[in-house]
């Protein structure tokens, strides 16, 4: 007994690590529910977009390279990512039935996956004070609905480019006068481990409540400072 005991733990430890490894990645069935579960949610969410995201680990993990595959029986298909990991899941009721699974081009354990809900951004670079405050509020009124930001409140919030980006992002006051913020290097997201990110905090107590955010260029995303 002890044997077939011993024999069971060589063959179950594989196992183990491997979902110790994944314990934060995630199946495109759950992938597919929590997406539906923003769609369904039921309050204001005009300012929010909704992704799949990867999220390396470890600083030292490179993003170059990196590529997301949703394989089923009957396709596979490669979902684009941006610099920053996300992807726009495809509803597919055909991959759900088919039970198919997102694959990433990396070794086990070396992202996590899931959903991230962040602020949407505009072509026109220009953004009223009103609606970034609202947009803020919207974000933490459904993470909240999903058990998170417990305590916390909206601060501000924050426009990222790449580390060589020269875009500029100011502050255009009702009168017409504008005001430059300033860039620092850090995360897009607040607890990424990516850094190196050209960042602009726009706190809210910082600035007069009436005028606008003006960007020179699209960022890479508009993340919202819960503090």
């Amino acid at each position: 007994m002890l044997r077939i005991a011993f024999l069971l733990c060589l063959v179950l430890l594989p196992a183990f690590a491997r979902a110790q490894e994944d314990a934060d990645w995630i199946a495109y069935r759950d992938a597919y529910r929590q997406m539906i579960w923003f769609e369904k949610y039921g309050k204001p969410k005009q300012f929010l977009q909704n992704h799949l995201r990867l999220q390396p680990r470890d600083k030292n993990v490179a993003m170059d390279g990196l590529r997301l595959t949703l394989n089923s029986k009957t396709a596979q298909v490669t979902l684009a990512l941006d610099a920053l990991g996300r992807a726009v899941l495809p509803f597919s009721k055909a991959a759900y039935d088919d039970n198919a699974e997102l694959v990433v081009n990396r070794k086990p354990g070396q992202f996590k996956a899931g959903p991230w809900v962040s602020i949407v951004t505009r072509p026109d670079g220009v953004y009223a004070v009103a609606d970034l405050r609202t947009a803020c509020e919207q974000l933490l009124a459904y993470l909240r609905y999903g058990g998170e930001a417990r305590g916390k409140s909206c601060v501000g919030v924050q426009f990222t480019y790449l580390k060589n980006d020269a875009a500029q992002v100011q502050f255009r006051a009702a009168g017409g006068a504008t005001s430059v913020l300033t860039a620092k290097e850090g995360p897009a997201f607040a607890g990424d481990a990516m850094q190196g990110f050209r960042v602009f905090a726009y706190r809210f107590a910082a600035w007069p409540e009436a005028g606008q955010v003006v960007t020179s260029a699209t960022p890479l995303a508009i993340a919202a400072l819960l503090e």
